[in-house]
């Protein structure tokens, strides 16, 4: 199953915080997409909680496990139009945009996203264990 993760998800992962952790754990192996944006992001919270070295260590075994996906001037273009029409981080913004133009679905936590009316992609909530079908 091929998703997109957000920096919320990889950072609860990091964390091992249920119930994301698992969720996002059982589709590591398929290389799941980020924008290389929201990479950013969880290099520079690793820097400021734990330092330089392991931020570094980090996004190193990160770029072997996630598809880091460097975003186009198209898609920058289409992540400021949907920042000009929300009030959400710039950074969900290119999650957004980046799930969008994969036809992914992007997995998050993030209330902004989650509470986004029309989402631009079909979103997945890991603050809550999957349902049983």
């Amino acid at each position: 199953m091929s998703v997109c993760l957000d920096s919320w998800a990889v950072l609860q992962w990091l964390r091992d915080e249920e119930p994301a952790s698992s969720r996002v754990d059982a589709v590591i192996g398929s290389r799941p997409v980020i924008s290389w944006i929201n990479l950013v992001e969880v290099y520079y919270r690793l820097e400021r909680a734990h330092g330089r070295e392991r931020a570094d260590t980090t996004l190193g075994d990160l770029r072997a496990k996630l598809t880091a996906d460097l975003p186009t001037q198209a898609r920058m273009v289409e992540t400021a139009r949907l920042k000009a029409a929300n009030s959400i981080a710039l950074g969900d913004c290119f999650a957004l945009a980046t799930a969008a133009s994969h036809g992914l679905t992007l997995w998050t936590g993030d209330p902004e996203i989650l509470e986004m009316p029309d989402p631009p992609c079909e979103l997945e909530d890991l603050r809550r264990a999957p349902s049983v079908r």
